[in-house]
């Protein structure tokens, strides 16, 4: 990659952590459609966005924790399955029109709910969720974040936002220690993909930190819980489009 070229990824995926780290996500989806855009090669992009993903959820985790946002009972209920399931997801290859076109129209039928009446969803009555819904679920989540090279929490954070299994808030941090799990165990399911790693790592890995920190400043305490929501609809929305027309 020329300079220019590789600024202007590392200046897109800095603005992606920035957007994603606001709901607790890593940004995966997103550090996948922009390594696409720059032909990036095929066998670079997953162990690439895990990687950055790694980061951005880790700063994430740490930040939502400190600021008392984390629900730890949520997290290790859905992290117990979905932790293995993503370790073994991320040594299958799987076509990917059999999966994605499904993935990404569901993503966008919770953006549209996200959009309508923001205000009611983040007043709504909170019940927690049984571990015999929590397990299950987490398996299957985590599955499909081994297998789309993503932490899983673009799928997780609508279930317990529309399902009022936890605040918008605290599901932000709920859902950044969800992805930084399963992202771990993507990239141990496929360790040998960790050779593709591009030279130009450092200058991406210092853009999404940059942005992270951004992001979870807003997303800790300053962003109001609709303005959340909708951010988050707005993530589901941008990954949806990269899994249905990537």
């Amino acid at each position: 990659m020329d300079y220019s070229t590789i600024v202007m990824i590392a200046l897109l995926m800095g603005l992606a952590a920035a957007l994603y780290s606001t709901v607790g996500h890593g940004g995966a989806s997103a550090y996948l459609a922009i390594m696409a855009l720059f032909a990036v090669a095929p066998e670079t992009m997953r162990p690439t966005a895990l990687a950055l993903n790694l980061l951005v959820a880790g700063f994430g985790s740490w930040r939502y924790w400190r600021a008392g946002q984390t629900n730890l009972r949520l997290l290790l209920l859905f992290a117990a399955t979905a932790v293995p399931a993503a370790f073994i997801g991320g040594g299958i290859k799987i076509a990917p029109e059999i999966y994605r076109p499904l993935v990404g129209v569901l993503l966008w039928v919770a953006a549209l709910r996200l959009f309508w009446q923001p205000s009611q969803i983040a007043r709504q009555e909170l019940r927690p969720v049984s571990a015999k819904v929590a397990l299950p679920v987490g398996a299957l989540l985590g599955l499909l974040a081994g297998l789309t090279g993503t932490g899983g929490g673009i799928f997780l954070s609508p279930l317990i936002i529309l399902f009022g299994w936890e605040d918008a808030r605290r599901t932000s941090g709920v859902v950044a220690g969800f992805i930084l799990l399963n992202s771990i165990a993507g990239l141990a399911g496929n360790v040998a993909s960790v050779r593709a790693l591009p030279a130009e790592l450092p200058i991406f890995a210092l853009a999404v930190v940059l942005g992270a920190i951004v992001g979870t400043w807003l997303g800790a305490g300053r962003l109001p819980k609709p303005r959340l929501l909708q951010g988050l609809g707005l993530v589901l929305v941008i990954a949806g489009i990269k899994l249905i027309f990537a």
